[in-house]
């Protein structure tokens, strides 16, 4: 007996997170997630996954925040073990401004939530992963959702480009780290998506697709970022980790 599985999915009651955990769960994964929403506002999100057949738990609160995160990985453990962590959860600048012009304010929160979050959150839920690396059939993977800013100057958004940077960074050393667990651990990254981070902006990223910014000429779903966790999940890369999967319509290749 394997037990039942569970998967972190910080962030899962909307967009990339959600279509995540949602595919997560129509493979049986039970779902464990974390956002600053109030709970009655995510009733209706966390009925979808729970419509597959499993089970969710939710905390209310930030993965920056210490307890939080220690709520968050009880919860997840209670409802079996943890083979899945997939760090999703982001926010972008409260405001757009200048590389000049950026107050320290903004530039703590959005590090502190894009990626010293992710960064101890993925420290506690590996040191809880290699408990369970004898259980027959257990195979660990820690997925990071970075950006194309990781790669992609944006000068109006210096401190989420350097927070999702790190936060590749800490891909490459927490799969040099748990490679001898054997826990993978991998960076997706992608480029332009629907989601409501871009609302301001959305009918100027449009266009531009539109007009080739990527060579497929449209805005990514997050059920595109969600097929490519999957694609992991999945266990067909199995010498393989510390990589980055694009997931950007090929907007990360140079051209003339």
């Amino acid at each position: 007996m394997t037990g039942p599985k569970t998967a972190i999915v910080t962030g899962a009651s909307r967009g990339i997170g959600h279509a995540v955990a949602l595919a997560l769960a129509a493979n049986g994964y039970h779902i464990a997630t974390i956002g600053r929403s109030p709970e009655p506002d995510t009733l209706d999100a966390m009925r979808h996954i729970t419509d597959k057949g499993v089970k969710t738990a939710y905390v209310e609160g930030s993965i920056a925040d210490a307890c939080a995160r220690e709520a968050l990985l009880q919860k997840a453990c209670d409802l079996g073990r943890v083979e899945v962590l997939v760090n999703n959860a982001s926010m972008a600048p409260r405001e757009r401004r200048d590389l000049l012009d950026v107050s320290e304010m903004s530039f703590d929160e959005v590090l502190a939530a894009n990626l010293k979050g992710s960064f101890f959150l993925t420290q506690a839920v590996a040191n809880e992963m290699v408990k369970h690396l004898n259980r027959e059939g257990y195979r660990p993977l820690i997925v990071n959702i970075s950006s194309i800013s990781a790669e992609t100057v944006s000068v109006n958004r210096a401190e989420y480009c350097i927070a999702k940077a790190g936060l590749s960074m800490s891909t490459q050393l927490f799969a040099v780290r748990l490679a001898e667990y054997g826990i993978a651990v991998h960076e997706i990254r992608p480029g332009i998506i629907e989601t409501d981070m871009i609302a301001p902006v959305r009918e100027k990223y449009r266009s531009m697709m539109e007009k080739g910014l990527a060579p497929i000429k449209r805005l990514g779903l997050p059920e595109d970022v969600a097929a490519a966790v999957m694609l992991l999940v999945g266990g067909g890369l199995a010498y393989t980790t510390g990589q980055v999967l694009y997931v950007d319509g090929g907007m990360n290749i140079k051209r003339l």
